[in-house]
C-alpha cells in the first residue's frame, strides 16, 4: 500500500469553525489510515474565530500539519494549486471544510489507487444540519469505460471524495477556474490525457448540502460558465458537436430554471446519469 499521502483542505472566510473542526478530525484523527501530512490552504483573510481554530488544528493534529496562507481570496482553483505545490507527496486526498470523511475512506481508496489508478472517487451521503440524518445518496459511475462515456455529459466524480496523483493533475494542466465546475474540467482533462480513474460506489464521505447550494448552481453567471465549459470540452475533443449542443440545451437550460425546480432536476438527472454509468 502507498505509504505516504497528503490531505489537502481549503478554507475561506465563510467557512464555519465548528464544521471545519469536524471535517479535519474526521479526515485525520478518525481515519484507520491517517494521511502522512495535512495541508490547509487559507484562501485569504478569515475571521478571528476561524483563525484560532486553524491554529488549534495545526497544534493538536496527530500528523504533521501546516497552513498555507494566501494574502487574498483567490478562489478554489488557485487555492488548490497553491496547496498542491505545498504537498510533500504525490498522492493527495481532497477534503472540504464542511464535509465528513468516514473512518475507512482513505484505507479503501489508497488500496484501489495502488492497483494502478491515478484518480479514485467514491459515493457519498448527503445531509443538511444533522450528520446522522441522511437526505440522499450519490452512487457514482464505475468502470473506466463507463466513466469515460459519462464525463462527456456530467462530472463522474464528487470533488470532496477524490484521491489523486498530483503528477496526473499537473499533466492535465491543473485546476482552471470555470465557475463552480473547475473540478469537472480538471477530471475531463485528466481522463483525456491518459489518467486511469475509478469510483468506489460505497459512500465514504458525508456531504453537507447547505443553504443556497442549488441557488449557486443557477443564474446568468453559471450559464456563462457552463457555455465556457462546453466550448473548452469541444475544443479539447472530449465532446462531439452533437454532444455539445445537447449539453448546452440540457445543462444550460438547467441554469435558468427556478431554484426549486433546479433542485428536483439536478437530483433526477444525477441519479439517472449514475445509473447509466453503472450499466453502460
Amino acid at each position: 500500500m502507498t505509504s505516504a499521502f497528503s490531505l489537502l483542505l481549503p478554507v475561506y472566510a465563510r467557512d464555519d469553525p465548528a464544521q471545519l473542526t469536524r471535517a479535519f478530525r474526521s479526515a485525520v484523527d478518525e481515519q484507520t489510515l491517517r494521511p502522512t501530512e495535512a495541508v490547509i490552504v487559507r484562501d485569504g483573510p478569515v475571521p478571528e474565530a476561524l483563525e484560532a481554530v486553524l491554529a488549534e488544528l495545526v497544534a493538536t493534529s496527530p500528523v504533521p500539519a501546516k497552513v498555507v496562507a494566501l494574502p487574498e481570496n483567490r478562489g478554489l482553483a488557485d487555492a488548490l494549486m497553491h496547496g498542491l505545490d505545498a504537498c510533500a507527496h504525490d498522492v493527495v486526498a481532497r477534503m472540504d471544510a464542511d464535509d465528513i470523511a468516514l473512518p475507512e475512506r482513505f484505507a479503501k481508496q489508497l488500496a484501489l489507487l495502488d492497483t494502478g489508478f491515478d484518480l479514485v472517487g467514491s459515493g457519498l451521503y448527503e445531509f443538511e444540519d444533522d450528520e446522522a440524518v441522511t437526505i440522499g445518496v450519490r452512487t457514482p459511475p464505475t468502470g473506466e469505460a463507463h466513466i469515460k462515456r459519462y464525463v462527456r455529459f456530467h462530472d463522474p466524480f464528487s470533488h470532496p471524495t477524490v484521491v489523486y496523483r498530483r503528477e496526473a493533475v499537473r499533466r492535465a494542466g491543473g485546476y482552471v477556474p470555470v465557475g463552480l465546475m473547475e473540478d469537472y474540467w480538471l477530471f475531463a482533462r485528466m481522463l483525456a490525457t491518459g489518467a486511469r480513474a475509478e469510483n468506489i460506489p460505497e459512500p465514504l464521505v458525508k456531504y453537507r448540502v447547505g443553504a443556497g447550494a442549488y441557488k449557486r448552481r443557477g443564474g446568468v453567471r453559471q450559464l456563462q460558465a457552463e457555455l465556457r465549459l462546453q466550448r473548452l470540452m469541444r475544443r479539447a475533443g472530449i465532446t462531439t458537436p452533437a454532444e455539445t449542443v445537447r449539453n448546452v440545451l440540457v445543462r444550460g437550460g438547467y441554469r435558468l430554471v427556478p431554484e426549486a425546480l433546479r433542485k428536483v432536476a439536478y437530483r433526477t438527472l444525477l441519479q439517472r446519469g449514475f445509473r447509466r454509468g453503472r450499466t453502460g
